[in-house]
């Protein structure tokens, strides 16, 4: 890419990317049925470089998917159950004593992996949440004065249950802010299910999981977020995406807008959305299905609206179908 203008790439740059992308996705939905959106989404934020939190009820494969990812790049996975009773420590590391060298020494959690999935993030106490703020925004971690760096590629994917609130804490929005998507999974369709019934009646599930291969290298993975980086998109676009996040603050829906970090999310994500399909510039549609899963948790809505059942799903295409879309 040597000597290419910073925003823009070739075709045939973009084009084994997307060869890659397909791949992986073949792979995916040999134990997936279904989920389209959620795997699509999922693949765009772990080319954009940026944590998902996904939401759904139990049992639609969440954690699932998460797992099959993280088996399809060859790095390192760890998976940490979030509970009530979970401290800081038990999830970045503590510093213990070494009596043979009489000294501290710093044990790293589990935490220090390159995809870290966290099942029931809502689950954990405020302090714990806080404890993956510096990690989730800096990729490091700071214990006992001590700054330790995370290795590349690092990217937490947190589920949670929408359902279910007994036992369960709020989400801090500084913690919000830092997924770059939030991802909602619904139930599959009537066909999926007998899909699902189908296959599972096939074969066992675990040793399909265990026969899956790795098919990106964490450098492979490196060069695709290069490429997405240099995917071009018009300046009439960037103000469009800069338009759609200053309007959630200046709507009377919206008691609280989302900031700056958004807007960079949304033009990321778009990117990724052209990679996936096949081009190497953005068109309007990429942003367009970058504004809810970019946007439904970074915004709140006036309990007024909440009052009605609005959504912020709902209230997201409002505030889109007022503007206009530039072509």
């Amino acid at each position: 890419m040597e000597g290419l203008e910073p925003d823009i790439i070739p075709q045939e740059e973009s084009a084994p990317l997307a060869g890659l992308i397909e791949q992986v996705q073949e792979k995916i939905h040999q134990v997936i049925v279904g989920q389209d959106d959620m795997i699509e989404q999922l693949l765009a934020g772990l080319l954009a470089d940026g944590h998902i939190l996904i939401e759904g009820v139990p049992g639609v494969a969440k954690t699932l998917t998460a797992k099959m990812l993280s088996k399809l790049i060859n790095t390192r996975f760890s998976r940490i159950q979030f509970t009530p009773d979970l401290m800081p420590s038990d999830v970045l590391g503590t510093s213990v004593l070494n009596q043979a060298a009489g000294s501290f020494q710093f044990r790293a959690g589990p935490v220090f992996s390159n995809i870290v999935l966290i099942d029931e993030i809502n689950r954990a106490p405020a302090k714990t949440q806080a404890a993956l703020f510096e990690v989730m925004e800096e990729r490091q971690v700071t214990i006992d004065g001590l700054t330790h760096k995370m290795q590349n590629p690092f990217m937490v994917i947190a589920t949670q249950n929408p359902i279910e609130h007994e036992g369960t804490y709020r989400l801090p929005e500084a913690q919000l802010d830092r997924f770059m998507m939030k991802i909602t999974v619904g139930y599959p369709t009537l066909e999926e299910e007998i899909k699902i019934l189908e296959r599972h009646d096939e074969s066992l599930m675990a040793e399909v999981l265990a026969n899956i291969q790795p098919v990106i290298t964490p450098e492979a993975l490196q060069n695709a977020r290069q490429v997405i980086r240099c995917i071009h998109i018009e300046p009439k676009l960037v103000a469009f995406i800069a338009k759609i996040v200053y309007e959630t603050r200046n709507d009377k829906s919206i008691f609280l807008g989302a900031s700056p970090r958004a807007s960079i999310a949304m033009m990321q994500i778009a990117k990724a959305f052209a990679v996936l399909r096949g081009r190497n510039f953005v068109i309007p549609e990429d942003i367009l299905e970058a504004v809810n899963p970019v946007l439904r948790h970074r915004i709140s809505l006036t309990p007024e609206r909440e009052m009605e059942g609005a959504t912020t799903d709902d209230v997201l295409k409002e505030l889109i179908a007022r503007m206009e879309i530039p072509r």
